[in-house]
């Protein structure tokens, strides 16, 4: 098995794992109660925020652990949104973000809320003139996720940070996709809010991490909750949480030399003139995720082309793993204005820790055959 599917989830790491089993030993409590165990357990909690507060520059104050990255997701977007309602009822994303920002904005439209969405450009990049002129004098928040989860284009978080600066409005970014693969504390100055997951990043699932700012003062969704100062209801994850901030220390400054390499070998294999054979999906290199490769096979419905890699030990998708159960095209190129007849081509290979040129090599090599 040949697995090319990072950008979905990644295996846990041994080490990583360790901490998980170990932590779930020796720091059982409820990190609510007061007696030792529970004390115990409160202790290493908030050692975890710190060190996650540390990696991204930000203050601990403002770090809530969550189940994953679509709770962190829902937080921020639906706390951030209600808290601020008086000043306006306007919030403007992409049509492009993770299908838990879709499911978050889909309540807030039940709630009286108007939503924008913007197209990106056919360099995937979101467009950024459409975002300005989108702004209106009740808009309130803006969503846009740092890396895409499908071609993985890196936006720009810090200019749509200056083009909103003393307009009031807020700023959160879905770093689910980016976080452990760049340095994401560049952006944590710009942004009012972001979120993250552990799965992706070589820890445990059922794990991450919203930051919100300190200085706004938020509720949880639903009212009465008690845990993580009142955002989220449920018994914390300890074991989870302190194996999720181990994989985050391991990760934090990891080079991209390797994932550049498997990248140009890549292509560098699908042959002569593959132009002719593949269209590929991406950014400029300086704004683009080296180990995520969106493409299609020209020709061959990308299901077919999955299945087919699959039947001979290669694992691929047809796009984000939270959209493909809907069998509908990848949310990126539809917002690309990509042609109908070829958003049903797209596939994604994405590379990660155990991922060798020898691998590489042979998938592009079967890429070519099955667009023969």
């Amino acid at each position: 098995m040949k697995y090319f599917d990072y950008a979905a989830t990644t295996p846990i790491d041994p080490e990583v794992l360790a901490i998980y089993q170990e932590t779930a030993l020796s720091y059982w409590g409820n990190t609510s109660s007061l007696h030792d165990q529970g004390t115990k357990a409160k202790g290493l909690l908030e050692s975890c925020r710190d060190k996650l507060a540390s990696i991204l520059h930000v203050s601990s104050d403002g770090i809530y652990f969550t189940s994953g990255g679509t709770e962190a997701n829902h937080i921020a977007i639906i706390t951030l949104a209600l808290s601020r309602q008086d000043r306006g009822k306007h919030i403007i994303t992409t049509m492009a973000e993770h299908s838990s920002v879709f499911s978050s904005t889909a309540y807030l439209r039940k709630a009286g809320f108007k939503i924008t969405e913007i197209p990106f450009l056919q360099n995937g990049q979101l467009d950024f003139y459409a975002l300005t002129d989108a702004i209106q004098n009740d808009t309130i928040l803006i969503s846009v996720g740092h890396a895409n989860s499908e071609i993985g284009s890196i936006q720009p978080i810090e200019a749509i940070s200056k083009q909103v600066r003393g307009q009031n409005i807020l700023l959160h970014s879905d770093c689910v996709q980016s976080f452990g693969k760049i340095d994401i504390a560049s952006i944590s100055p710009f942004v009012d809010a972001m979120s993250l997951s552990s799965h992706k990043i070589y820890g445990p699932k059922g794990v991450g991490a919203v930051f919100i700012r300190p200085e706004y003062r938020v509720t949880g969704i639903f009212p009465n909750e008690t845990h993580e100062r009142g955002i989220r209801g449920g018994t914390v994850n300890t074991p989870g949480i302190a194996a999720f901030v181990a994989a985050a220390l391991k990760l934090t400054n990891k080079d991209w030399k390797k994932m550049y390499q498997l990248r140009t070998t890549f292509f560098e294999h699908l042959g002569s003139n593959w132009e002719k054979r593949f269209t590929i999906f991406e950014s400029p290199s300086d704004v683009q995720l080296p180990h995520v490769i969106g493409l299609t096979v020209n020709g061959r419905e990308g299901q077919w082309v999955m299945l087919e890699c699959n039947r001979r030990g290669f694992h691929i998708s047809t796009g984000s793993a939270c959209h493909q159960e809907l069998q509908s095209p990848a949310r990126t190129i539809i917002a690309m204005g990509v042609m109908e007849e070829k958003q049903r081509e797209f596939i994604r290979i994405s590379f990660g820790q155990d991922t060798t040129l020898d691998d590489v090599i042979q998938l592009a090599q079967l890429l070519r055959k099955l667009a023969k």
